[in-house]
């Protein structure tokens, strides 16, 4: 479980993760662990939220192929199409699972939020791509993060002061949250 936010204020796009792992009723002192819930791919940033090794899965796939551009929501969708068949012939391991009995669509159980300098996008667990304007959060805190981001986002606030007390309250109020706030911050492209 974790927190992961995207914050934009002006021209300045923040993205933000906590740093707790559990394992079951258990969790990591963060001066024992050496992972990170967010990655670098190309000139934007990717956070993971859902089971951990998606973390191993996505770090594997990535270092086969070339980087993608996830620079919009179609782009980022064909990352995720070819990245959904790749799961299945790849990793066997894998199973196909739904949330949803009715849906006809796979669910990945894992939520992954974008920042680059197009935008903040939200890639939910059956692939749908919603991009955002101005903030969104992922996680088992995303409740309390998305709370903080709505009361504290104004057009000239500090978008690494929000980030970072958007992570706090999902860490304050939510279990599976905590530890270190993570973040990277990116020039932001002019809005459409």
């Amino acid at each position: 479980m974790s927190i992961a936010v995207a914050v934009r204020v002006a021209d300045e796009i923040v993205i933000a993760t906590d740093s707790k792992r559990t394992f079951g009723s258990g969790a990591v002192p963060e001066h024992n662990l050496r992972d990170a819930k967010m990655r670098k791919i190309g000139e934007a940033y990717l956070a993971t939220t859902g089971w951990g090794v998606y973390t191993n899965i996505m770090d594997d796939y990535l270092r086969a192929g070339r980087t993608p551009k996830l620079t919009s929501s179609a782009s980022i969708f064909s990352f995720f199409r070819t990245f959904w068949k790749v799961l299945h012939d790849r990793y066997a391991f894998v199973n196909d699972q739904c949330s949803e009995p009715d849906s006809p669509f796979g669910d990945l159980d894992a939520s992954f939020l974008v920042a680059s300098a197009h935008g903040i996008f939200y890639v939910a667990c059956d692939m749908s791509v919603t991009e955002f304007d101005n903030y969104y959060a992922v996680g088992s805190g995303a409740p309390y993060a998305l709370g903080a981001l709505h009361a504290l986002h104004t057009p000239k606030a500090n978008a690494e002061a929000i980030a970072r007390k958007a992570v706090a309250a999902a860490s304050d109020l939510d279990i599976y949250c905590g530890g270190d706030v993570n973040l990277a911050t990116l020039k932001a492209r002019k809005k459409r």
